[in-house]
């Protein structure tokens, strides 16, 4: 079946379909209650609590709002709103209705949505505990594992379990395999006897694999959560109160030839298979103090240009498979950028500040592993300063023109201490530290660059870009660069940037995504998964699954 014609991932809770949002005081619960009949496509039912692309959109978007909208909240409660089942993971009915791209990026964005919940804890104090009420199986573990805490009820028939291998035939896309050997330290062993089976495990042997936190009687458990939400509770660095931004929808302007929002512009040029992602610096100049900023709320321009920035990428990644190499581009002034870079800094104690610096982390993060070629374009009118220069720390290749006798129209790039990590990669690295391996000379050069205008000859020197074209040469440099890079295959391109941003550092999110990347990409396009008698083809067909039994 075809895949929707568009995707949008705004959404809001009282357009909920599939989740029950409620805040009391400094604890929010989110109740998964999914529609089974509100799929984002025709052709499955989303039973027992499954989901599929539409289910994690309205995720994403509660906690989002939650960031914002509650900031007195310190610990969110994950759990079920219906009888005996807590999550039974991804719809697998979806899963082999959809195409591969359309499985692969919905495994991604999934990705980023659990990683978030363990961003948010890391950086911001919000807190997640999953209330597993219910038996909680594959993608809806994995959720739970997102969280810094799992408490099961043992009833003697909730279970936790990761089935995917015995059932279809490939591997948890989101996360599980890491998670039970990075962050819970489930014995080898023991880990491979639980993903063997598909009964799952139960009670006291649950927790005493370490696949669970703790257990509780069913006329115990709410008790046994309350007493774990107000531990998570007292790690919390959030507000007990404080004046809430409320997120409005966002201002877009769709057609044919790209997206317009008020700080961010996409334009596509569909015949050379590129999208030029336009960042404006703000339209005018921002408060400095917190009772201006607070009084902007949403309108503050690093959290409208984030918001619009990452609906753009989502857009870009699920509704423009196509287009395979974004150039990326700022505009406006670079002194409006480099005071609203210092009031990041200056202001990171306060919560509002504190979310919108993690809102431009998790982007720029979703921008580095999103699977597109990134060149970043620095030219006349160009502001990569401070938070924007990310941007070009991001890209795959960086072009800043050379204009030495135009003194005037000549760009600048300015560093910040911002650049050194305030907005880290899921490597826990600085972009410039993963650029310079680490190394201290170049680093130290950088460190003390920042805050000077940077001319372009200036910038090669200290390797903060790759080329600088004289303006005779510009036009012709890019066209090649963008004819070459188009001409080549798009899957060794995505396996050669991924390999190449993601060098040197591994931590248990880059795991999460190579895995992603190379196993299950390969395991989900193989016959004995996706064939016409594959495990995921023939689930809940009555049929068994023909397997190929060559070990590759």
């Amino acid at each position: 079946m075809s895949e929707p014609t568009t995707v949008h991932y705004q959404t809001h809770p009282a357009q909920y379909r599939h989740w029950k949002l409620s805040v009391q005081d400094e604890v929010a619960t989110l109740a998964m209650d999914v529609a089974e009949d509100a799929g984002l496509r025709e052709g499955y039912k989303l039973k027992l609590n499954s989901y599929d692309l539409g289910v994690d959109i309205e995720l994403h978007d509660a906690v989002q709002r939650l960031r914002f909208e509650h900031p007195q909240v310190k610990v969110v409660v994950l759990t079920s709103g219906k009888d005996r089942v807590f999550c039974s993971g991804a719809n697998i009915f979806m899963l082999g209705l959809s195409s591969h791209a359309w499985k692969v990026n919905f495994c991604k964005f999934t990705n980023e949505t659990r990683n978030g919940l363990e961003d948010s804890s890391q950086h911001d104090g919000l807190k997640f505990i999953a209330a597993v009420n219910g038996s909680c199986a594959g993608g809806g573990y994995e959720l739970a594992l997102a969280c810094d805490e799992i408490l099961l009820v043992d009833d003697r028939s909730s279970s936790v379990s990761l089935p995917e291998v015995p059932l279809l035939g490939v591997l948890p896309g989101t996360g599980g395999l890491t998670r039970m050997t990075d962050k819970r330290h489930v014995r080898h062993d023991l880990a491979d006897i639980f993903c063997n089976t598909s009964e799952g495990v139960r009670g006291q042997k649950a927790k005493d694999w370490r696949l669970v936190d703790d257990v509780a009687k069913p006329a115990a458990f709410a008790q046994a959560l309350q007493q774990r939400v107000a531990a998570l509770a007292s790690q919390s660095r959030r507000p007990s109160q404080a004046q809430p931004v409320l997120l409005g929808p966002l201002q877009r302007r769709d057609d044919a030839h790209g997206v317009c929002y008020s700080h961010v512009e996409v334009a596509i040029d569909r015949v050379r298979r590129h999208a030029t992602l336009t960042v404006r610096a703000p339209h005018s100049e921002q408060p400095v103090e917190l009772a201006g900023i607070e009084a902007l709320g949403a309108a503050w321009w690093p959290l409208a240009m984030a918001r619009e920035l990452d609906d753009a990428i989502l857009h870009l990644r699920t509704n423009e498979p196509d287009i395979g190499t974004w150039l990326l581009k700022t505009e406006g002034d670079a002194a409006r950028v480099l005071a609203v870079d210092e009031s990041l800094r200056a202001l990171t104690d306060h919560w509002l500040v504190r979310e919108t610096v993690g809102l431009l982390r998790r982007t720029l993060a979703r921008l580095d592993v999103s699977s597109r070629s990134l060149f970043a374009l620095i030219e006349p009118g160009s502001c990569f300063a401070g938070l924007l220069a990310e941007l070009a720390f991001c890209a795959d290749r960086s072009y800043m023109a050379l204009l030495a006798s135009d003194a005037a129209r000549e760009p600048k790039l300015t560093l910040t201490p911002s650049n050194l990590g305030l907005f880290p990669m899921v490597t826990a690295q600085s972009r410039l530290a993963r650029r310079f391996y680490d190394e201290a000379p170049p680093l130290s050069a950088c460190a003390a660059a920042c805050g000077q205008a940077l001319t372009a000859q200036q910038a090669l020197d200290l390797g903060l870009v790759t080329a600088a074209p004289d303006d005779l040469d510009w036009a012709d440099e890019i066209r090649l660069a963008l004819e070459e890079r188009a001409a080549m295959s798009p899957d060794a391109l995505t396996g050669l940037e991924a390999n190449l941003r993601f060098c040197s550092k591994e931590t248990m999110a880059t795991r999460i995504f190579g895995r992603l990347s190379a196993w299950q990409n390969w395991i989900f396009v193989r016959p004995n998964a996706s064939g016409p008698k594959g495990a995921l083809k023939v689930y809940g067909k009555g049929e068994k699954a023909a397997f190929d039994f060559n070990r590759v």
